[in-house]
């Protein structure tokens, strides 16, 4: 409710700022905006403009920040508005992106959920799991993207739009193709390095000290997972007997590599990790990176193959 009264306020605000200065902030002139509001979604249509200069691409969650905390500014909203392409997840947490979008004339606009893209898988509570809230209805995950598999289907969604729209402005939608081919081309390539790792796995098996937004890379890939919450959970503080669990399952099973994800406060890794012979380890989810990385030029195919390492060495 708090969420949904935050939206109001600040598309109420939105409409005395627009009536107060007598124009919208108009857009650059002669380029086609993009809005993304999380990384992968940002990441995947930047990769398909490459260089050009027809488009203005703009990410919403800055690197950094925690999504499940995230309400847009007014300054957000009027770049929702005013955008050609609008690209977001499509869950649960974009409550406020549809109480936006239904406030909105978006007739002109092509709106893409990524969730939409592919075959949502819900959210399930596992052995061991901290025990969570029960909804009345059932919760999708929403990290759709750490598949590289998923990852292809939404590169695809975006092209066709990105493409679409250069070819309504009457440019040349041929650099985009090209981008998309060979961006799908290093998605494929991860998807089999991926493959070969866990083919050739001495285990199957991964263990999380912390949420788990991998469901869609563990079903790819047939892993068997172990986590302290869901990983659209918002909690980060687990229970002594999640902890125990987990340390359980640790020894017995000898797992070296205990996971926790970017941004984590990483606690319930590190006491996993004090009490067994396991190595705290990240695994990007890439839902969201450091300001350092983001400055760096880290991408999504740059934070996937740094889980490849990690992967090799969480299984063998």
């Amino acid at each position: 409710m708090s969420k949904k009264l935050s939206v109001i306020f600040l598309i109420a605000a939105l409409l005395f700022l627009a009536s107060c200065s007598g124009e919208e902030t108009p857009k650059i002139e002669g380029k086609t905006s993009i809005v993304c509001t999380v990384f992968p979604a940002y990441d995947f249509a930047r990769s398909i403009i490459g260089d050009s200069n027809d488009f203005d691409l703009k990410l919403l969650l800055k690197p950094g920040s925690e999504v499940h905390s995230f309400e847009p500014t007014p300054r957000d909203i009027i770049d929702i508005k005013n955008c050609d392409i609008f690209i977001y997840t499509g869950g649960e947490s974009d409550e406020w992106v549809r109480n936006i979008l239904g406030s909105i004339d978006s007739n002109d606009m092509k709106i893409i959920a990524m969730m939409d893209c592919v075959e949502a898988v819900e959210e399930e509570t596992v052995e061991g799991m901290q025990n969570q809230e029960e909804d009345e209805e059932p919760q999708y995950d929403e990290h759709v993207w750490t598949s590289p598999v998923n990852a292809s289907k939404i590169t695809k969604a975006i092209s066709e739009c990105i493409v679409e729209k250069a070819e309504e402005n009457g440019r040349n939608s041929e650099l985009y193709k090209q981008n998309t081919e060979k961006y799908l081309a290093k998605l494929s390539d991860l998807d089999q390095s991926f493959r070969e790792i866990t083919n050739n796995a001495k285990r199957k098996t991964v263990v999380f000290g912390d949420r788990f937004p991998f469901r869609y890379f563990a079903e790819e890939y047939g892993l068997e997972y172990y986590a302290a919450f869901p990983g659209c959970s918002a909690e980060t503080e687990a229970d002594a007997k999640t902890v125990a669990f987990l340390i359980d399952k640790v020894n017995s099973e000898q797992i070296p590599v205990v996971f926790y994800p970017e941004l984590s406060n990483q606690k319930v890794a590190l006491t996993i990790c004090e009490s067994t012979n396991a190595e705290p380890k990240q695994l990007n989810s890439c839902h969201n990176l450091t300001v350092d990385e983001f400055n760096g030029g880290a991408d999504y195919i740059s934070l996937m193959n740094e889980n490849l390492a990690a992967i090799e060495a969480a299984l063998n």
